[in-house]
């Protein structure tokens, strides 16, 4: 019983170090973020990176969600014959919980293990401490603009998902399965409001950009400086990211939309 003990109690204690490294990590980089002001291209260069290279992953993602969400709201509306309502469906399903949930685990998979994964292959191969002995601060010129495109990539990422999802779900809704565009699209602006529902989403999607990013580049930032801890480091980034994420969701989805 004592032997349990300790373990949970070393394992707390490794959990809490890991948070107090994590939260100190993050401090410094916005205190580095200034650099992305002074220096425009490092931002541009890493917003291609994470952003650009991620659209069309994001974009096929939300074609064939908008397609689902529409399949399925019809199926449902039609037994209570409420199929003229479908565009209210796809619009606040998308902007609401799917684009920017969605948006911030793709991200994560994609743009997030490349983060880490550069990351800690910069930090074995002792890039990161090449650029100190040169007096730099790694975390101002290698880690805070990665971080400020990551943090601007997603809300425009889940943007587009908004946009493409929404619009996959009409072409479906109205020349498969024969709603009337005219529903569609008045009874969605009757019901979508700009600032509950699409800027709520983007919101959503800036404060996941914020986690995920922070903990695809503080992954790759603690990384054992090995190949297999690099790799661990990799798969650590994807797991707490999509844990984090819908954790946020359901604490920020409570906030936004649930009236109590």
């Amino acid at each position: 019983m004592a032997a349990v003990l300790q373990a949970i109690g070393r394992k707390s204690l490794s959990v809490l170090q890991r948070l107090g490294r994590a939260s100190v990590f993050l401090l410094h980089v916005v205190r580095g973020l200034p650099i992305v002001l002074l220096r425009p291209k490092l931002l541009i260069d890493a917003l291609y990176s994470v952003g650009v290279l991620s659209l069309l992953i994001i974009i096929f993602s939300a074609l064939f969600v908008g397609m689902v969400i529409s399949l399925l709201g019809y199926v449902t509306l039609v037994d209570f014959g409420a199929e003229q309502t479908l565009g209210v469906l796809v619009a606040l399903s998308i902007l609401r919980e799917l684009a920017p949930v969605l948006t911030a685990l793709l991200y994560s998979g994609r743009a997030g293990s490349a983060l880490t994964a550069e990351i800690g292959l910069m930090k074995a191969t002792e890039q990161l401490a090449s650029i100190e002995m040169m007096a730099i601060d790694p975390i101002r010129r290698v880690i805070a603009p990665r971080f400020a495109a990551g943090v601007l990539a997603v809300p425009l990422l889940t943007l587009m998902f908004m946009v493409v999802g929404i619009y996959s779900g009409y072409v479906i809704g109205h020349a498969w399965l024969g709603v009337d565009d005219g529903s569609f699209w008045s009874q969605m602006q009757t019901k979508v409001q700009w600032e509950h529902d699409v800027l709520n989403g983007l919101l959503k999607g800036f404060v996941f950009g914020i986690a995920v990013n922070w903990v695809a580049l503080f992954e790759g930032y603690d990384a054992v400086p090995t190949s297999e801890g690099v790799a661990r480091a990799t798969t650590r980034s994807v797991v707490y990211s999509a844990l984090l994420v819908l954790a946020l969701d359901f604490i920020l989805t409570s906030l936004m939309f649930v009236e109590v």
